[in-house]
C-alpha cells in the first residue's frame, strides 16, 4: 500500500507521509503486541540459553563450523562499504570506508571472544550426546534462506527496470507487474511452511530449491527479442512463488535444532537473507539481467545439493534442561 499513498497524498511529500504512516502503525502495533503476546503458547515451557554473546554449540568441529558461518556476515557489511566508497558510488569518503573496515574487524574478533568464551567447556567437557545438535543443520539453512530470501529482496528490486530495460514497458507498468512479486508472499511462504507440516521438511525443501532452480534458469535463457512478457512475467512469479514458499519452508524447520537456541538460530538464518540481497544485486550491478537470473539459478542448485546431501530431516526426540535440573523430552515428528 506504501506507493499507493505516496502518489495519493502529500503530492512531492507523499513518500513522507507513507514512511510516517507506516512509523507510527508499527509503533502502536508495538504496544499492542507487547500487551497481548507470551514467549511461548499457555502451558508450554520457555527455553532460553543457557549462555548470552554466542551460540552454543556442541563439538569442535561445529565450533569450527560456526566461526566459519559468521565470516560472510562481515563480508556483506564490507561489500556494501565499498559500494557506498569513492571506488563506486562516492557516497562516503575514503576515511569513512577504512573506519568502517577497521571497525568490522574489530567487531569480528570480539565476536570470536564471545564464541569461544561460550564455548570453552566444550573442549574439555564434551557435551553429553543426548544433548548434542548438528550445527550443520543450521549452515545449510543459513544458505538456503541466502538462496530464498536474497531472491526475494534482490528481484523485487530489480524487476520492475529488467521489464522496463529489455521490453521497454511503460514505468507504471512495470511497477504494477513487478508489484504481484511481493504480494504472493502472502500465501506462499505460509504456504511453504504448511506444506513442510504435511510432507516433511527436508522434502518440501527439495521441492521448492528445485522450482527456484528451474524458473531462475529459465529466465536466464530470456531473449528480449523474441520471448513474450506475458512469459517473462509467468516465470518471475513461478520463481517467487517456491523462493518465498523455501523461505517458509526453512522457519518451518528452524525450531527443530535445537529448542532454546531458537531465537539465535533465527536470527543467524534471517541474517544470511540480507548476505544473500546484498549478493545478488552486486553480481546484478556487474552483469546482464539473464546472467542475474541464471547466477541465482546455479547457487541454488548448489545449496539443492547440500541439502540432498546433507540436510538431516528432524525425527525422533531433543531433550532440554530445566533451571531445576528437570530433563524435558520434546517430540520432533
Amino acid at each position: 500500500t506504501l506507493p499507493f499513498i505516496a502518489v495519493g497524498f502529500g503530492g512531492d511529500d507523499g513518500w513522507r507521509y507513507a514512511i510516517t504512516i507506516a512509523s507510527v502503525l508499527a509503533i502502536v502495533y508495538g504496544v499492542i503486541y507487547y500487551f497481548n503476546v507470551s514467549n511461548t503458547p499457555k502451558g508450554s515451557t520457555y527455553f532460553k540459553p543457557k549462555k548470552s554473546g554466542a551460540m552454543e554449540v556442541s563439538s569442535l568441529g561445529n565450533l569450527i563450523l560456526y566461526i566459519v558461518m559468521n565470516i560472510p556476515l562481515y563480508l556483506a557489511l564490507a561489500l556494501l562499504t565499498w559500494k557506498l566508497s569513492p571506488t563506486k558510488m562516492g557516497l562516503i569518503s575514503l576515511e569513512t570506508s577504512w573506519a568502517v573496515y577497521v571497525a568490522l574487524i574489530a567487531m569480528f574478533g570480539v565476536q570470536l571472544v564471545k564464541i569461544w568464551h561460550v564455548n570453552a567447556e566444550i573442549i574439555k567437557n564434551p557435551v553429553p550426546e543426548q544433548h548434542r545438535y548438528k550445527f550443520k543443520q543450521v549452515a545449510i539453512l543459513d544458505w538456503a534462506y541466502l538462496v530464498t530470501f536474497g531472491t526475494e529482496l534482490a528481484v523485487v528490486s530489480v524487476l520492475a527496470m529488467f521489464y522496463v530495460d529489455w521490453f521497454e514497458l511503460p514505468k507504471i507498468t512495470a511497477a504494477l507487474l513487478a508489484g504481484v512479486y511481493p504480494f504472493i508472499n502472502l500465501f506462499a511462504r505460509p504456504g511453504g511452511g504448511w506444506i513442510s507440516d504435511k510432507i516433511g521438511r527436508k522434502l518440501t525443501l527439495m521441492i521448492t530449491f528445485s522450482g527456484i532452480a528451474v524458473s531462475f534458469l529459465a529466465l536466464g535463457n530470456v531473449d528480449k527479442e523474441t520471448w513474450s512478457i506475458t512469459w517473462v512475467v509467468g516465470l518471475t512469479i513461478l520463481g517467487g512463488i517456491f523462493s518465498k514458499a523455501g523461505s517458509g519452508a526453512i522457519f518451518a524447520m528452524v525450531p527443530l535444532i535445537q529448542r532454546r537456541l531458537t531465537g539465535q538460530i533465527a536470527g543467524m538464518v534471517g541474517a544470511f537473507g540480507n548476505v544473500g540481497a546484498v549478493m545478488f544485486l552486486t553480481v546484478n550491478t556487474l552483469v546482464e539481467y539473464d546472467e542475474f537470473f541464471m547466477i541465482i539459478g546455479i547457487v541454488s542448485i548448489i545449496v539443492l545439493a547440500l541439502i540432498v546431501l546433507f540436510l538431516d530431516e528432524p525425527k525422533g526426540h531433543m531433550t532440554e534442561v530445566l533451571d531445576d535440573g528437570t530433563v524435558e523430552i520434546i517430540k520432533l515428528n
